[in-house]
């Protein structure tokens, strides 16, 4: 059973830095997609980055291109989000996800492609 828990959510103002971090566990295969996504209150889940376990290729949202990066210490199976320059628009409940396969090349902002979610770490951001 995969299991992911994130972690280093919190408070910060306008301008700050948070990492965060995703701790992976039980993965039966070393092919997958690590996705993190977001859900504001009274918006939809939205994708926003994502990497490959295998090639550690990666992918950003429009919205978190340039401030926000992906990265992954395979010794440790935890995934991270650098995220830089945050706006109150990144207020948001962040959950990592994994998908089996090579989802990350084709779908992986795509929810319904992942099958396993953490609890969420919320992230709030101050003006």
């Amino acid at each position: 059973q995969v299991q992911l828990v994130e972690s280093g959510g919190g408070s910060v103002q306008a301008g700050g830095s948070l990492r965060l971090s995703c701790a992976a566990s039980g993965y039966t295969s070393s092919s997958n997609c690590i996705g993190w996504f977001r859900q504001a209150p009274g918006k939809s889940r939205e994708g926003i980055a994502g990497i490959y376990t295998v090639s550690g290729y990666t992918y950003y949202a429009d919205s978190v291109k340039g401030r926000f990066t992906i990265s992954r210490d395979t010794a440790k199976n935890t995934v991270y989000l650098q995220m830089n320059s945050l706006k109150p628009d990144d207020t948001a409940m962040y959950y990592c996800a994994a998908a089996r396969g090579t989802y990350c090349y084709t779908r992986g902002t795509d929810s319904d492609v992942f099958g396993y979610w953490g609890q969420g770490t919320q992230v709030t951001v101050s003006s």
